[in-house]
């Protein structure tokens, strides 16, 4: 008989044990009648007779044992009996159950969730073929983005490439026969989808064939989820002429329905030619080496046997190359791979994650450390019955298998509630639109991966906390523990129990003092000063491309709006700034600034290269912006004007030595203008909370008009109201111009994205830590009220006060309380400067939140401690003494 074979009937003979057992106890009573029968003939008693029959046959139990070893699998059967002996037992604590089960599921769920967002964000790469071999690069003055040109001549003269693609963001008035609506896209090169490889699910993709200089190909390809939502799935689609931005673009194709773009956090609508840019944005960037905000990013596949470094290597000639050749438009800057989907983001992504990974593996590390606690204490609770099952037998590996038994039972309950929970948060995640109107997108599908990690958290849990008791387990002495009741006795030592209670305690004040950093650090940046003025302020933002303007129409038909909005009644200042204004979608852009003199404009003589803001006459009065020296701009200050300037109070230092010698003189910009210092306003945040202060400029918005534009528009009215007038105003002024009407706060929800984020998860985290440390301290308190309950009713029998009573029962608790919440406010506060990079105003040291965190810890004491203190206290001797 093969082994394969013997397994088999070995593990259907466990699935069918009832049946064996009832067969095998069938032919044990046919043989002992047999043996009786004959005993009976032989002359004894029936009585003696069956007495000298089973003293033949031998032990009964012993035969079954060895029936089933030879029969079936031995270790399924005592697995499945552990398993039911664990039920049984866990039913008989329902109270330790719950409190293990749903600290299991707090702490592994949580594990699961900065796991799912991780692998979405992180570990999955993107859904094109060979993408293991596909990178992004990140070259250039800005890190992120690169001019047109620069992109041409790395594509043509790298040696580490297959071929190089390249996109950025278009946002445009999507008409397509009824009312235009607002559409997200790339402006992607023709060899795009050809890079990553992909094939249309309707009709055909665009090519570098289709390319013929600009504005020369007017094509669409709709992401499948647009044609899907938009068109119906209707596939006469192809050949349809819409209009972007009133421009006519032809619909040749519609991408694969698991592909959404090249960006991770991003689902775009459609894709367009870059060549054709121009059309959406009324920009011309295809031309100008010098403007790196053309291109978004570029990637591609590395040639077979090109290593990351050597591909470093070659942009970085190709870099060296740019700088010689346009000294005055290029300068070399840091250079970097990246798998594509995050390249640009990579890095303050994966440090988020990092932290958030630390952060909930010190939950689970807490909640090890509180199971642990609690397992002792149950094992010591049980120690009679272990010492009787010792004493009738029982190896001491066969009690530490089921109290391990019961450990991953628990464990993997747990585990699955934990699991249950997370998947839907998970799958709420991924519908989450943190920008309304943002094409923001997070692919979160919880799939088998995070599955597998719930399940091997679970069992490494299980096990870590089940083996607590190892220690009490092996040294038990059976005799000992019959004769005096108990496996362990509450004295002056340090048992492990309470050292891990100590560190429960302490990753439980670490997370409560993250926490209250965090949330001291938003309140704070909600009322910290930016260098304008959020209250009573609405911005406006209109992007008159949509609406056909271009070239002389744009400042025209802008200062129309200014007058138009000013007019409104309660409105009491307006102005203007071109794209964004400081802070909103970190969209700022840097200029390099030349003292006056300099006779070569290259990037390695750049003075300062500040934050560049375009704004009109009014704009610092509507945007509370305070003027500290010189003037503001006015009308005049045109394109037929002397170039002015005004400059924020850290470069007017940096570059002129103060605030007052800054008016009057002057700097150059990289196109060689000269321009005067006309006024000086205060500093401010331009592109991040958490930035140091950087330098800023301000030109006026006339002298080079743009598309897209913010008004800031300052007035007491309520923001409804006002909102409905501005754009009524508007329609009548053109019925097509899109317009977006939101309060200046609620703008500026992106740039506290982050430290949002960060303070609820940490705040969420510092909930969990602190039903830990409720839950880890009333189990202590509770076990060492319940072994001494003697001890106190001989003290109150002997005259003890309440306070003595209380002291003797609750003073390990509150030590262990004090020790690790001291503990953790140190490591707290020393974790929290990592905190100061994410969280604007996130300050360690301040005395709020060292006070807050003393009073919580106390309360949480206090909350755990309550009801083994009344037990404790409603002791009755008289009752303690009638019971032993």
């Amino acid at each position: 008989m093969t082994a394969a074979r013997r397994f088999l009937i070995r593990l259907f003979n466990s699935a069918a044990r009832r049946v064996q057992d009832e067969r095998l106890r069938e032919e044990i009573a046919e043989h002992i009648a047999l043996q009786t029968a004959e005993n009976v003939r032989s002359g004894l008693s029936p009585a003696e007779a069956r007495r000298q029959a089973l003293l033949k046959f031998g032990g009964l139990e012993a035969m079954k044992e060895d029936y089933r070893a030879e029969r079936s699998l031995l270790i399924i059967e005592n697995l499945m009996r552990d398993l039911r002996f664990a039920i049984r037992m866990l039913c008989k604590s329902p109270g330790f159950t719950a409190v293990a089960v749903v600290t299991l599921a707090m702490a592994i769920g949580a594990n699961a969730i900065v796991f799912g967002v991780m692998d979405a964000l992180i570990l999955r790469p993107l859904n094109v073929p060979n993408a293991e071999s596909l990178y992004g690069t990140e070259y250039g003055v800005d890190t992120g983005f690169q001019s047109y040109l620069n992109y041409i001549d790395l594509r043509d003269r790298n040696h580490s490439f297959d071929d190089l693609a390249a996109f950025s963001m278009a946002f445009v008035g999507f008409d397509s026969g009824g009312n235009s609506t607002s559409a997200s896209g790339y402006a992607a090169s023709g060899n795009y989808f050809d890079v990553l490889g992909l094939h249309p699910h309707l009709g055909r993709f665009f090519h570098a064939s289709d390319e013929h200089g600009r504005n020369s190909a007017p094509y669409l390809v709709l992401s499948y989820s647009y044609w899907h939502s938009r068109f119906q799935d209707d596939p006469s689609v192809l050949g349809r002429v819409v209009r972007l931005d009133k421009h006519p673009f032809t619909i040749i194709g519609v991408a694969p329905p698991d592909f959404r773009g090249t960006l991770v956090f991003v689902s775009v609508d459609f894709f367009m030619p870059i060549v054709n840019e121009e059309l959406v944005n009324g920009e011309h960037l295809l031309d100008a080496r010098g403007n790196t905000r053309a291109i978004f990013e570029t990637f591609g596949h590395l040639k077979p046997g090109v290593t990351p470094a050597q591909a470093v290597a070659d942009l970085r000639a190709v870099g060296t190359y740019l700088e010689k050749t346009y000294p005055t438009e290029f300068g070399q800057a840091n250079y970097s791979l990246a798998h594509a989907g995050l390249t640009s983001f990579g890095r303050a992504v994966r440090a988020f994650m990092t932290g958030l990974i630390l952060l909930t593996g010190l939950i689970l590390l807490a909640a090890c450390a509180n199971l642990g606690s609690l397992f002792g204490a149950r094992a010591a609770d049980r120690s009679r019955e272990m010492a009787l099952r010792l004493a009738l037998g029982a190896s001491r590996a066969r009690i530490l298998r089921q109290l391990l038994t019961e450990a991953v039972l628990i464990s993997l309950i747990g585990g699955v509630v934990g699991l249950l929970g997370s998947v839907t948060l998970l799958q709420r995640m991924s519908m989450w639109q943190p920008f309304p109107g943002a094409p923001i997108h997070l692919p979160i599908n919880p799939d088998a991966r995070i599955y597998a990690v719930a399940l091997i958290l679970a069992f490494v849990t299980g096990f870590l906390f089940g083996m607590v008791p190892v220690r009490q387990v092996l040294k038990t002495d059976p005799y000992e523990i019959v004769k005096s009741g108990s496996l362990s006795k509450i004295g002056r030592r340090i048992a492990v129990r309470d050292l891990l209670l100590g560190v429960q305690i302490t990753i439980c004040a670490v997370l409560v003092t993250s926490s209250m950093v965090a949330v001291r650090g938003l309140l704070r940046s909600l009322h910290g000063n930016f260098g304008f003025e959020t209250r009573n302020a609405l911005l406006v933002s209109t992007n008159l491309a949509m609406a056909g303007y271009s070239g002389e129409g744009l400042p025209t038909m802008q200062k129309r709006m200014l007058d138009e909005i000013a007019s409104i009644p309660g409105v009491e200042k307006v102005g203007l700034v071109n794209n964004y204004p400081p802070l909103i979608y970190a969209a700022g852009s840097r200029v390099n600034v030349f003292y006056e003199g300099t006779k070569e404009l290259r990037p390695s003589n750049v003075a300062f290269a500040p934050y560049r803001y375009d704004v009109s006459p009014g704009y610092f009065d509507a945007a509370g912006t305070s003027l500290l020296a010189g003037r503001a701009f006015s009308w005049h200050d045109d394109q037929d004007a002397p170039a002015v300037a005004v400059v924020n109070r850290d470069l007017a230092g940096k570059m002129f030595g103060s605030v007052p010698n800054a008016i009057g003189r002057h700097f150059t910009l990289q196109d060689a203008t000269r321009v005067e210092v006309v006024g000086v306003v205060e500093n401010g945040k331009y592109l991040s909370l958490t930035e140091d202060q950087q330098p800023a400029v301000f030109l006026p918005a006339f002298r080079s008009p743009a598309s897209l534009s913010d008004v800031v528009v300052r007035s007491p009215r309520d923001p409804q109201q006002l909102a409905a007038s501005i754009r009524s105003k508007l329609r009548e002024l053109d019925a097509g111009l899109p317009v977006d009407v939101s309060t200046w706060n609620t703008m500026l929800d992106v740039a506290l994205f982050a430290s949002r984020v960060a303070t609820v998860a940490l705040g969420v985290m510092g909930a969990i830590g602190a039903m830990l440390s409720i839950t880890g301290i009333f189990g202590l308190a509770a076990y060492s009220v319940s072994k001494r309950l003697k001890e106190f009713g001989i003290r109150v029998a002997l005259g003890a006060q309440r306070k003595e009573v209380l002291k003797a029962a609750l003073a390990r608790s509150f030590r262990l309380l004090a020790c690790g919440s001291a503990a953790g406010l140190l490591f707290g506060i020393l974790a929290s400067r990592v905190l100061a990079f994410i969280v604007y105003a996130a300050t360690p040291r301040d005395p709020l939140v060292m006070l807050s965190v003393v009073l919580v810890m106390s309360l949480l004491g206090l909350v755990a401690t309550w009801i083994p203190a009344q037990r404790a206290l409603s002791v009755h001797p008289a009752m303690l003494l009638r019971e032993e």
